[in-house]
């Protein structure tokens, strides 16, 4: 049986929430599809900006993986990468967060 899933445009709206609650303003920059779109997390901080792509563990679980990679990357990097997944999946949400430390405002497991 599988897991069931909350729609792109629900968790959109909760983890803008959570940003919002937690000081870390967020945005929509690109509307997806709202029942069943992927999203993309853009962080920006002091150290330059870093794009979280949605992935699944080796057992099936919801993660998150570091699509743009360890070390901070400049706007333009960040920019090119999302640029490259829109034209893949045109269902995308993009979301972007202030964020000091590089850290999504959301509950996130990384792999």
């Amino acid at each position: 049986m599988s897991e069931a899933r909350v729609k792109a445009g629900i968790w959109v709206q909760v983890a803008l929430r959570l940003g919002n609650a937690s000081g870390r303003y967020g945005a929509v920059l690109r509307r997806g599809d709202a029942d069943a779109g992927g999203v993309l997390v853009v962080l920006r901080g002091p150290a330059g900006l870093a794009v979280l792509s949605q992935a699944r563990t080796a057992s099936g679980e919801p993660a998150w993986v570091r699509a743009t990679g360890a070390a901070p990357v400049d706007q333009q990097a960040a920019d090119a990468y999302v640029d490259r997944q829109v034209k893949f999946d045109p269902d995308l949400w993009v979301l972007e967060f202030d964020s000091p430390d590089l850290l999504p405002p959301f509950e996130a497991k990384f792999v």
